[in-house]
């Protein structure tokens, strides 16, 4: 590779890398904690769990399950109700004061006796709330999910950028040398670079899945202006559903209709994955991988009647995919550990990274100078100091 190409590979690595380095570490930081948010809602006291019982003991009325939750507030309406796959006894119900409520109240009931268990605090309490929050949108709802983006995608620049140099940076070396008898830059830059390649398949993965998850939002209204509207179309002009089919009954036909899957969330008429005339109904998969994989089902909110089936659009199928791959929260203990090694290691990246630039920026370069003795060139030396 030539002086030149090595300078610019450079700079845009340089500065893909800045631009990024400081986001890129608080959801580094507060995506670990998340990746144990059942552990941490288990040890704080906050996380749900059914009361002990027999395991055949018989599945209460889904009816029933909603109106014990709507006791606590009979002002508000039903928006969702869902099902964790590792904790079928509990039926989540969410209540609001319209269909897209942002201050919901989430509530527990036992899916076999239908009594209340407890009003979860979102997301594990205040501590896993803001861990969430930074970590989704930085408060700051849509534009901070497209500004995360934004960052996610220079992240993955950086990632190629940093894989074009180290090929010519490595090869007066031996894969993975740390030279401790350098100075403690040299030192850092080389456990920069190592660390760079050992991680370099999780970072792009959880880079470029985490970039997708900030498109949630926008892909959801595309999908409800185009599939959900041309479904829609037999329904204009009819006025809203003001009596509503049993839920339960319209949860038995979609597990009759779909024969191996289980309901994964009911959606309500008037929220985002439903329309105003349909319960959506959201089946899964039983296996590790395909239970984060839905199909929706859509059943006539007055009638009860199913009015259609269908795959989702490959685009939400592939937002889907992409959220067990960026938590690693599919695949048991052992993933989990692995998920959570690999964001330390990338910790260390990002924060080596910035040291090495604020030592270049502070004692003028004086590290890249030492760089031309090992390496071939003072082009090539710099084309390694940035983070």
């Amino acid at each position: 590779m030539s002086p030149v190409s090595l300078r610019r590979w450079s700079w845009i690595h340089k500065w893909s890398s800045l631009v990024c380095t400081v986001f890129m570490l608080l959801l580094c930081l507060t995506g670990l904690p998340l990746i144990y948010h059942h552990e941490i809602g288990h040890l704080l006291g906050t996380d749900v769990e059914a009361p002990a019982m027999p395991a055949d003991t018989p599945r209460g009325n889904i009816d029933a399950v909603l109106a014990s939750a709507k006791e606590l507030y009979p002002t508000k309406i039903a928006m969702y109700m869902s099902q964790e796959i590792d904790e079928p006894a509990i039926w989540n119900v969410t209540l609001g004061d319209h269909p897209t409520d942002e201050h919901y109240k989430p509530i527990a009931v036992d899916a076999r006796t239908t009594k209340v268990i407890t009003e979860p605090a979102f997301e594990g309490g205040a501590f896993m709330s803001t861990m969430f929050r930074l970590h989704v949108d930085l408060f700051a709802g849509l534009y901070g999910k497209l500004f995360l983006g934004l960052m996610g995608l220079l992240l993955i620049v950086a990632v190629v950028s940093g894989v074009v140099l180290y090929a010519p940076f490595m090869r007066k070396l031996d894969f993975g040398a740390v030279r401790h008898e350098r100075s403690r830059v040299i030192k850092w830059l080389d456990l920069h670079n190592l660390l760079g390649i050992v991680t370099l398949v999780w970072v792009f993965v959880v880079g470029a899945t985490g970039m997708v998850n900030t498109w949630a939002d926008l892909l959801l209204k595309y999908w409800q202006n185009t599939e959900i509207a041309a479904m829609l179309k037999p329904y204009e002009g009819q006025p809203k559903v003001t009596k509503m089919a049993s839920i339960h009954e319209a949860i038995v036909r979609a597990e009759q209709a779909e024969p191996g899957m289980k309901v994964a969330f009911v959606a309500f008429p008037g929220t985002p994955f439903a329309s105003p005339h349909h319960y959506g109904v959201y089946m899964r998969g039983e296996e590790a991988f395909s239970s984060r994989l839905y199909k929706p089902v859509l059943i006539d909110a007055g009638t009860g009647a199913i009015t259609d089936r269908r795959e989702l659009p490959w685009y939400l199928t592939a937002l889907l995919l992409s959220q067990p791959l960026h938590f690693g929260d599919y695949g048991g203990q052992a993933m989990k550990l692995l998920w959570a090694l690999l964001d330390i290691g990338t910790i260390i990246i990002l924060g080596s990274g910035l040291y090495l630039w604020l030592k270049r920026s502070r004692k003028a370069k004086a590290a890249v100078h030492t760089a031309p003795a090992v390496h071939e060139s003072p082009a090539l030396a710099r084309s390694t100091e940035s983070p």
